[in-house]
């Protein structure tokens, strides 16, 4: 799918007429097909008429990457992931999900049956847009990753959202997105009033099988 000044995304949808949409945000270097195969796994595929959305990240240098260009939310200068943020990326990236989130509303999706997905980068970016989202959606889900520009948060969250289901999940092992990172976020969140549902697991950066089936569980509970 592309159309006018929207990115190009790869689209799933379980049933005709869709009732629920997920937009599912990709990581560093990778693009939209990435989570398709996960999507596929969850058994309320079969139980929702639900689409799902896999934009593809713009191409851009990326510096940690000797400057390579990539697919990619923003630009990332160091190891250490959440130092020296590319906050001009983060806000461009952020604007471009928000015009996804209206295109679904255009298209018929309430904006509380919206759910905002994410992993690494892609899961940053679910955070970054959904906690400042004025239309209230159904979630944010937000798998190996931290919060970007956590320090603006208290003067940017908007209140249709002050109390959306977020779903955090990492792996232990996790030397991309260090796991400790992770939890320092989750505790910026309940700093601010949010309730982030913590899951750890036995993996490296990447998604695991116990994860698809809690993120199962978790979709059939917000989405009714």
């Amino acid at each position: 799918m592309t159309t006018p000044d929207l990115l190009p995304a790869v689209e799933i949808e379980t049933n005709t007429d869709p009732l629920y949409t997920v937009l599912w945000m990709h990581g560093l270097g990778a693009d939209g097909n990435d989570f398709v195969p996960v999507a596929n796994e969850l058994k309320i595929a079969a139980k929702k008429r639900i689409r799902f959305v896999f934009p593809h990240a713009p191409v851009r240098p990326v510096t940690i990457n000797n400057g390579y260009a990539m697919r990619a939310w923003y630009d990332i200068s160091g190891a250490r992931i959440n130092s020296s943020e590319d906050e001009t990326g983060i806000r461009d990236s952020q604007k471009a999900v928000e015009a996804l989130i209206e295109n679904e509303m255009r298209r018929g999706i309430a904006s509380e049956n919206i759910v905002l997905a994410g992993f690494s980068q892609g899961g940053a970016m679910a955070l970054q847009t959904g906690l400042r989202q004025k239309n209230k959606l159904a979630g944010i889900m937000a798998l190996s990753c931290y919060l970007p520009l956590a320090d603006a948060l208290s003067n940017e969250v908007h209140q249709a959202n002050a109390a959306i289901p977020i779903f955090m999940a990492h792996g232990i092992d996790d030397s991309v997105v260090p796991i400790s990172t992770a939890k320092a976020s989750k505790e910026r969140l309940q700093q601010a009033n949010y309730k982030p549902e913590w899951h750890e697991y036995p993996m490296e950066h990447s998604v695991c099988m116990q994860e698809i089936n809690d993120i199962d569980d978790w979709l059939q509970r917000i989405l009714f």
